[in-house]
């Protein structure tokens, strides 16, 4: 399993740059895909003072692989550095004279790389995209120069097209993102599997009232506030969110915002200080937590805790925090920016608006405030709907079913050059 950028890790540090929900994804899918019966190496790239490998048990590590110096490579500009990667992974396979039944990617970067290494081997590439090019760049905004400056769309597009044309499966996790492959990157219908990310069905789970009122005393949540987590990023829509908050105070006095909101970076803090700057000039400053980083062991008493959970992203591949506050029994409301909307029923398992209209966001935040009804639902039919669909066993039994599907697709495309 190959995930390139970010921080990964046995115990990730998640909020740091470019490490987040699909390092989970991968580690996860690993442990469950270690429980069916496999050997796994989630391969990732070495930097920093970082060790070569994590144990994470019997049939399972991470295994770090140095390339592009000694500093972090934020994931935009990995692009130089591929190439670097595909030889010294390469090496170290023929070294150490180790081989594979398949090779799973996530995201472009490793998928671009996984594809060249894939056919070297001569084994089947399932690449999961969490994210897709055409996708992102339609829903930023700003100077299209400085953003393509910024983000190389048109090569990372092309890569994309590249790999997905050429690999044994890719697996998009929901029916927007397949459908998008399909018009946007010409991938066939019959190569690619439909699996939704999964979640840690004994980690998340709801509590009983009275556990969740002391946890709000100690994490000094108060009765109407919204709460959201995640990494310090621009499409993750915190602006939008806080352009809510007027709009939500009229209709809840007393409403305020709880963001867990990135890690230590000095990115992060210049992004962060520029919301910070967006609540003060709205007149709601004081109505604003910034809880920074939440420590991994810690993210699900913060979603139990919570009145109401948000995703307020610009655009979302899937939204796994979202599902995560959902099995804890926080009542959500969800971006349509995204894919999760098609699979919850409004109003039974949650709530989704479009957080670029500051009011009609307010207005679904504002749902399980006032109306203890609604609230109660969504608490009980989310959780139930998020443990029976997003359970990380099944997801897996699923994910070894494309596994073999592409490894039959590439014995039956292959060319026997011994005969």
């Amino acid at each position: 399993m190959l995930s390139l950028h970010g921080y990964v890790a046995a115990e990730p540090e998640l909020g740091l740059p470019d490490t987040g929900g699909q390092v989970v994804f991968v580690l996860e899918l690993a442990k469950h895909l270690r429980d069916l019966g496999l050997t796994v190496d989630v391969v990732t790239r070495r930097f920093e003072n970082q060790p070569e490998e994590d144990e994470m048990g019997p049939n399972l590590r991470v295994w770090r692989i140095p390339f592009g110096g000694q500093d972090f490579i934020r994931k935009e500009d990995m692009h130089d550095h591929l190439d670097d990667f595909i030889k010294s992974f390469s090496n170290a396979l023929a070294e150490r004279q180790i081989s594979y039944d398949y090779i799973n990617s996530h995201y472009w970067d490793a998928g671009y790389a996984a594809q060249r290494i894939g056919e070297e081997l001569d084994i089947a590439h399932i690449h999961t995209p969490h994210s897709l090019g055409s996708w992102k760049r339609e829903g930023m905004s700003g100077d299209p120069q400085e953003i393509e400056s910024d983000y190389r769309f048109e090569e990372r597009i092309r890569k994309e097209f590249l790999t997905y044309r050429r690999c044994d499966r890719v697996v998009a996790t929901t029916n927007q993102q397949a459908e998008i492959l399909r018009e946007a990157y010409d991938v066939p219908e019959h190569l690619i599997s439909l699996i939704p990310p999964g979640i840690d069905e004994g980690r998340f789970t709801p509590i009983t009232r009275k556990e969740t009122q002391a946890l709000r005393r100690r994490l000094k949540f108060r009765k109407n506030d919204v709460y959201t987590v995640g990494r310090a990023a621009a499409n993750k829509g915190y602006d939008l969110l806080i352009r809510a908050l007027p709009e939500l105070r009229q209709m809840v006095p007393g409403a305020g915002l709880q963001l867990a909101v990135g890690a230590n970076s000095t990115s992060d803090r210049q992004k962060v200080k520029k919301w910070q700057a967006l609540a003060g000039e709205l007149g709601v400053a004081d109505n604003v937590n910034w809880l920074g980083y939440v420590a991994d062991e810690d993210l699900s008493s913060y979603y139990r805790a919570a009145p109401v959970f948000s995703l307020p992203s610009r655009y979302e591949p899937f939204g796994m925090t979202a599902v995560e506050a959902m099995a804890c029994g926080t009542p959500c409301v969800v971006t349509v920016h995204g894919g999760l909307e098609e699979v919850f029923d409004f109003g039974s398992h949650a709530l989704f608006a479009d957080p670029k209209r500051p009011r009609e966001y307010a207005v679904m935040l504002s749902m399980p405030l006032r109306y203890p009804r609604l609230r109660e639902r969504l608490s009980i039919d989310g959780a139930r709907f998020a443990r029976r669909m997003f359970g990380w066993r099944g997801i897996a039994r699923k994910t070894l079913v494309a596994f073999d599907r592409a490894k039959s697709s590439h014995n039956r495309s292959g060319i026997d050059i011994t005969t």
